[in-house]
């Protein structure tokens, strides 16, 4: 039994590949077709299709204006350049901004090479300036307290924009205070004077009755 089931197998399998060769020597190759058509299209031969129902009619062309009727017809095409997915670049950065990927063994080059201490300097100077110009522009605060706060965000004394508002607006609660404080003595001397003008215009009655 074991030699007659060999035989089955070996009989099979010699069936198999002869049926596979017939098949491939009767489909024709229309390798001349498709760089034809290659040339046609102005690509290369990887994105050229054929269309498989048709392989009969498109080996009878042999000539580029046949080749242009096919194309025409629809069964030729140009395949569309295949589009790289952008999908996992994006699932990345976006899980870089949340701090993931982005520990020791991922960094390559050294801190200031990586981002420099220039970059960060101007990035935090033109938030900076841009905010003193838009309170100048809003008159929230007048050139003098502009010139100021300008002259210290350059001398590094604001890291951030929040700490730069709380000076500003410490500034300003100082200069209000000042001026009512300027103004309460201002009323104090001037009240001072009229008592003082008071009691010397009182005395010079007095020594006229006198």
């Amino acid at each position: 039994f074991g030699n007659v089931n060999i035989e089955f197998a070996v009989a099979i399998l010699a069936q198999a590949t002869a049926s596979r060769l017939a098949l491939t020597f009767a489909m024709p190759l229309l390798r001349l077709q498709k760089r034809l058509a290659a040339e046609i299209k102005k690509c290369g031969k990887g994105r050229i299709w054929l269309d498989p129902n048709e392989n009969n009619e498109i080996a009878m062309a042999n000539s580029r204006m046949a080749i242009r009727k096919l194309i025409k017809d629809g069964l030729i095409i140009r395949k569309p350049v295949a589009i790289r997915s952008r999908t996992k670049v994006m699932k990345n950065k976006l899980a870089k901004r949340k701090g993931r990927h982005t520990g020791h063994g991922r960094r390559q080059g050294t801190k200031e090479a990586r981002t420099s201490s220039k970059l960060l300097w101007l990035r935090r100077q033109r938030v900076l300036r841009r905010l003193l110009r838009k309170m100048r522009a809003a008159k929230k605060i007048d050139k003098h307290i502009y010139r100021n706060f300008y002259l210290r965000a350059k001398g590094n004394q604001f890291k951030n924009k929040r700490v730069l508002m709380e000076a500003i607006h410490k500034a300003k609660a100082e200069e209000v205070k000042s001026k009512q404080l300027r103004e309460q003595n201002e009323a104090r001397k001037e009240k001072a004077r009229l008592l003082k003008e008071k009691k010397a215009a009182k005395l010079a009655a007095a020594k006229a009755q006198e």
